[in-house]
């Protein structure tokens, strides 16, 4: 048996023994190792030299039959040391814990033919099961738009906005994960069995909990820091002040992951969470998947730019031009005087930008003056006169 056998048996066994994210099993491992942690647990004795129930239990456990189980309903235990080990979860050990959870897992049990190592490039987002269909439509662009620039989503395949990430990802032809509270190899919630088992057939579902594990509010909370873990950055659509997703953000917090916040109408609880994530100085706010893409991506990628109105031509005039304009009537002709006198400059500047501004469109000659034109010049017209965006003589 190679050490990284043995390794690996240690760590099904002690996978059986305690739940995810035991921190009493992680302190030990992390002290200890997996390999001389399972020796000392099977070999410790109570005060009148019995097993201890620790000991016990262990004692059941057959960790190999536990892997040709699993090898045959097509999981396999993913664990440090394996070249698809993402060792993101190691950042698990260096945090604090949080609701009694915590610690890099002992291993991930993985349906699906996926490598791991694939999530370097990932991004989790996650959100309220009870979602409005603003929230899932945002879940979905986000994740369609994260999967067509390469990165990989993560959620958890619960109802809401996890099934529409998933399902973006999907329509946006890239990779999508499932990390779930349950064995890999249970299907949780029931509708969603076409789902998981497209991901368990081209991707992955991923899992800390044994297979055959019932999935368990404990374990949805160790569940999350996962989520977080694995993912360069995690994105809350929707989550009231009272949202598992706003552990998995508390996760991505203390990780010092990116965490951001997709606002929703300031009236509605559903996403009263994310704003208070965002108000607090936590997260991000971001709108789309290019906010997004530009927060996690490497410095100088995805750049988003700065967004502005609807570019209109009298943008382009300058400003003694725009000055003339307004000063021209818009159903009365006035004569270029009167126009002067209104705007307060020299009646030879003035003569000369409503040459530029009749030429642009922006104002029309009659017998009795000047007026406004009916309608202001359209900003995609290409035969901008001459003279529109140069400066107007100076003032007589």
């Amino acid at each position: 048996m190679t050490g990284q056998e043995e390794e690996r048996l240690a760590r099904v066994a002690l996978n059986r023994l305690a739940e995810p994210g035991d921190l009493r099993l992680a302190a030990l491992v992390a002290e200890l190792g997996a390999v001389p942690g399972h020796r000392y647990l099977a070999s410790e004795r109570g005060a009148a030299g019995l097993a201890t129930d620790v000991a016990t239990r262990l004692a059941g456990i057959d960790p190999r039959a536990d892997l040709d189980r699993a090898k045959r309903r097509g999981l396999r235990f993913v664990i440090p040391g394996d070249d698809e080990w993402p060792p993101s979860l190691e950042d698990l050990d260096r945090v604090e814990p949080l609701h009694l959870r915590g610690g890099a897992p002992l291993g991930l049990w993985v349906r699906g033919p996926l490598s791991l190592d694939a999530l370097t490039r990932s991004v989790a987002v996650v959100g309220s099961r009870s979602a409005t269909s603003y929230g899932t439509d945002l879940a979905g662009d986000i994740g369609a738009g994260l999967a067509r620039a390469g990165w990989a989503v993560v959620s958890g395949a619960a109802f809401g906005i996890d099934q529409a990430a998933h399902r973006g990802a999907l329509g946006g032809e890239g990779v999508t994960v499932a990390v779930v509270a349950c064995g890999a190899d249970r299907v949780y919630p029931a509708a969603h069995r076409p789902l998981l088992q497209h991901l368990a057939s081209t991707a992955a579902v991923v899992s800390e909990a044994p297979p055959g594990g019932a999935p368990t509010r404990l374990r949805f909370l160790s569940r999350n820091r996962l989520i977080a873990a694995l993912t360069r950055g995690t994105v809350v659509v929707e989550a009231a002040a009272r949202s598992g997703a706003l552990n998995t953000a508390s996760w991505a917090d203390r990780l010092s992951r990116v965490l951001m916040g997709v606002p929703g109408p300031v009236t509605s609880a559903t996403s009263e969470g994310v704003h208070e994530v965002i108000r607090a100085g936590s997260a991000t706010l971001v709108t789309g998947p290019d906010d997004v893409l530009e927060l996690v991506g490497g410095a100088g990628d995805h750049l988003a730019g700065a967004r502005r109105g609807e570019e209109r031509r009298r943008d382009r005039l300058t400003l003694r031009q725009q000055q003339v304009l307004d000063a021209v009537p818009l159903v009365r002709s006035a004569g270029a005087d009167s126009i002067a006198r209104t705007a307060g400059m020299g009646a030879t500047e003035v003569g000369a930008a409503l040459d530029v501004l009749a030429r642009g469109g922006f104002v029309e000659r009659s017998p009795a003056g000047w007026r406004l034109a009916p309608e202001e010049p359209s900003a995609t017209r290409s035969d901008a006169p001459a003279g529109l965006d140069e400066a107007t003589p100076s003032p007589a």
